[in-house]
């Protein structure tokens, strides 16, 4: 029986700059990496690179001067000529929100900011449920002004990993802008009818809400920037969303064109290796820290492409019930055959069957751009290409 099942690596590229070729240049890193470690490429391998040196490549950026001239011709004036918009439900980042929050402030001459407390949908706290509870405040209902926050918690309330007090850091970004605390979007609609929405997973449950709740204007970070301004990068899928911050003065966006992409380098490895391998796009991974309570994934979706192979959910045996029930009275090889056997039998879905319960129910591209975002890390690995052997194996495979 073969010994080893699923192996990851980390495969390193070059530093990637825009109108570089991310096709020839995957191809060559996994030829040098089979090369290096003497492991042919399989069928079924699968090939995962990082939104980021796609997007990149693309040349895929926007300054916030661009994003603040999309704000000015989406807010509408008022009869004053003025504009004022609020937005709600950001999520409390430096990387991911902090410019994007100036770029909006600097579109409009009176914002309103609602962040959700006591943390935002990815669990970056501002404050614990403990200060809540002690201070006699109910999330579902109190709305906080700022003046409230810090009369309740403190001049300084830092965030227990980075450090940040998020409400004055909010506050250096958008000097125009009112910061209030609520959980209810619609709170937003007593300051202004003019919202976008911040919040990412649940955006579309915000957006609804405000506009059953008589909105003039509603937008979400979906709708800036996803047609290009002055000359900018955009995404006409997501916008905003899954952008990050790239210099002072712009963001990097979510790559666009991405199936093309896929595609093109599962055609170009397979005329180089003869193997049908998988590739995939992938962002953050989907998993929370078990720590800090942050939930990673603060991109609009995990994989935004990949080839057909990568469809679906896990259809697996859980070898450990097999063990303790069908298999109990074998031991040895004949309980490993065993086990193989029932492996070969399995037919069809086995969704709601006893002898699946506990695998993990996640589509594959989840489970794989996480590992896939375990791997290559955002610091200085320099492996932006995750090369993923073994992973469709079974205990029944030779």
């Amino acid at each position: 029986m073969r010994m080893i099942g699923t192996v990851v690596r980390g495969v390193r590229a070059p530093i990637l700059r825009k109108g570089d070729d991310l096709v020839r240049i995957v191809t060559d890193a996994i030829l040098a990496a089979s090369a290096e470690s003497a492991s042919p490429v399989r069928d079924r391998d699968v090939v995962a690179v990082t939104e980021s040196v796609l997007a990149r490549t693309q040349g895929n950026y926007a300054t916030l001067e661009q994003i603040a001239a999309d704000v000015r011709a989406k807010i509408p004036a008022g009869p004053d000529g003025r504009r004022t918009a609020g937005i709600v439900l950001p999520i409390l980042s430096r990387n991911r929100f902090s410019m994007l929050l100036r770029a909006i402030s600097m579109g409009v001459d009176r914002l309103f900011v609602q962040l959700a407390y006591p943390g935002d949908e990815v669990g970056n706290q501002l404050v614990s449920l403990e200060m809540l509870e002690e201070k006699g405040v109910d999330p579902f209902r109190d709305v906080l002004s700022e003046a409230d926050f810090r009369r309740l918690f403190g001049e300084r309330v830092e965030h227990p990993f980075t450090g940040v007090d998020y409400v004055a850091l909010y506050r250096q970004y958008a000097p125009n802008a009112e910061i209030f605390l609520a959980n209810d979007p619609r709170a937003m609609l007593a300051h202004t009818g003019h919202v976008i929405a911040c919040d990412i997973h649940t955006r579309r449950r915000t957006c609804r809400l405000l506009r059953e709740a008589g909105a003039q204007t509603v937008l979400s970070l979906a709708d800036l920037l996803c047609k290009p301004v002055d000359g900018s990068g955009y995404n006409p899928e997501y916008g905003l969303y899954g952008s990050n911050l790239a210099t002072d003065h712009s963001v990097k966006l979510f790559p666009r064109d991405c199936q093309a992409f896929v595609d093109a380098l599962a055609e170009r490895l397979r005329r180089a290796t003869g193997r049908q391998v998988e590739v995939m796009v992938y962002g953050d991974g989907a998993f929370k820290d078990p720590v800090g309570g942050i939930w990673e994934l603060a991109d609009p979706i995990v994989s935004p492409a990949h080839t057909a192979g990568l469809n679906g959910t896990p259809n697996e045996l859980k070898l450990k019930y097999l063990a303790d029930t069908q298999l109990a009275r074998e031991t040895g090889e004949a309980a490993d055959e065993a086990a193989r056997e029932a492996i070969r039998r399995k037919q069809g879905s086995l969704t709601g069957q006893m002898a699946s319960q506990g695998t993990t129910p996640r589509r594959l591209t989840d489970l794989l751009g996480s590992l896939s975002d375990l791997t290559s890390g955002s610091g200085d690995k320099g492996t932006p290409v995750v090369w993923i052997q073994g992973y469709f194996d079974s205990y029944a495979a030779d």
